[in-house]
């Protein structure tokens, strides 16, 4: 029987709850699995290390605290920019999701706290950092490196 180790590429259902079994995040609900090479840190660390000895078929329940998870909430992500930085068209909302262009050319995420007349506070902080999450895994299909070239 094969079980999961780093190199595999895997295929996988999942389903991320909250302590109080609010759904975050659900493969199945998208209708799509997810592939990944294990041990290519592309994932959050807990999730990837659970995913180490699992069998096809396996299901595997998780809980991570937000170390294992996205961290914790950095109050240096927390900044404050002028309103002027967003198109003059722009409608405000708290909670809002944006994106904009680092200094350096790169992409940058965010989340509005709150807004004034002339200024915006934005969260760079992952969405899901300082929270402890669950994971259900469904393991659905192993494939070594070394049998990939056979499909």
């Amino acid at each position: 029987m094969k079980t999961v180790t780093n190199g595999n590429n895997v295929t996988l259902h999942y389903k991320g709850t909250f302590s109080d079994g609010k759904v975050f995040d659900d493969s199945r609900a998208r209708g799509s699995t997810m592939s990944i090479t294990v041990g290519q840190g592309r994932l959050i660390k807990g999730f990837e290390t659970a995913l180490i000895g699992m069998t096809e078929g396996q299901t595997k329940n998780i809980n991570l605290n937000s170390e294992q998870a996205y961290g914790p909430v950095r109050p240096e992500a927390i900044v404050t920019a002028p309103k002027s930085a967003f198109p003059e068209d722009f409608m405000f909302e708290e909670g809002m999701q944006v994106t904009g262009r680092t200094a350096e050319g790169g992409m940058s995420y965010a989340t509005i706290v709150s807004f004034s007349d002339t200024e915006v506070t934005l969260d760079h902080n992952h969405p899901l950092a300082g929270k402890d999450i669950n994971f259900e895994i469904e393991l659905v299909k192993i494939d070594n490196d070394d049998s990939s070239s056979n499909e």
